[in-house]
């Protein structure tokens, strides 16, 4: 049976106390601390390279579970995105905190009582999924979920032309494609879903899988 939540809402940034840039976090390690049954909280945390639908993805999913929904390019500092609208590509500098805050966002959702929360974030390489990894780590119940996005280049940088009014332009997918670190096998906390396919599709086929996962945590 799923919990019950209320009517979702887009979350806007907050100012949470940094954090230094974390270690690596094994996976597996990570996860050992989580919940089962009635004591389950989950973050589902879209990811992938810009163009893949992140945010359609992630908002369908928060809509269809009624779940509140934190959008990650909402928390970047105003330098990062003018430094993005220019087209220069973002340090691992320019990124802890920005990964530390989204991290800090998603815990005070379930500290807040909702439960779960679903998140974007590009996380493009492994060692920005571990920012995000460590907030299971000393939470017990919590758990955490990658939704990896994937599709060819040339499907990214078309849907990345077609936008209007954002700040992410076409000439960032390579840029992003450049640092890109797939998720590997030993990171067992990441699912992954073709996104060359129809939208619907893809939705539908994110939407049933989270269904299922949450069903196996509280049976």
């Amino acid at each position: 049976m799923l919990s019950s939540y209320n009517t979702p809402v887009a979350v806007g940034p907050t100012s949470p106390k940094l954090d230094a840039m974390p270690g690596s976090v094994d996976s597996t390690t990570a996860a050992a601390g989580r919940g089962h049954a009635g004591n389950c909280h989950h973050i589902w945390l879209v990811t992938g390279p810009a163009g893949c639908g992140k945010s359609t993805v992630a908002q369908y999913l928060a809509n269809s579970l009624s779940l509140p929904y934190v959008e990650g390019d909402e928390f970047h500092p105003a330098a990062n995105i003018e430094k993005m609208r220019n087209g220069i590509p973002l340090t691992d500098a320019d990124r802890w905190d920005w990964l530390t805050a989204l991290r800090e966002e998603s815990m005070r959702q379930i500290a807040s009582g909702r439960g779960e929360v679903v998140l974007t974030c590009s996380a493009l390489k492994r060692k920005y999924r571990d920012v995000i990894r460590v907030a299971p780590y000393f939470n017990t119940g919590v758990n955490l979920h990658f939704i990896y996005l994937s599709a060819d280049p040339e499907i990214l940088l078309k849907r990345v032309s077609g936008r209007e009014g954002h700040y992410m332009g076409a000439n960032m997918v390579q840029s992003q494609l450049d640092i890109l670190e797939p998720p590997q096998p030993d990171e067992t906390d990441v699912i992954c879903f073709d996104v060359g396919r129809p939208l619907e599709e893809v939705k539908a086929a994110v939407l049933q899988k989270v269904k299922s996962v949450i069903e196996e945590d509280e049976a």
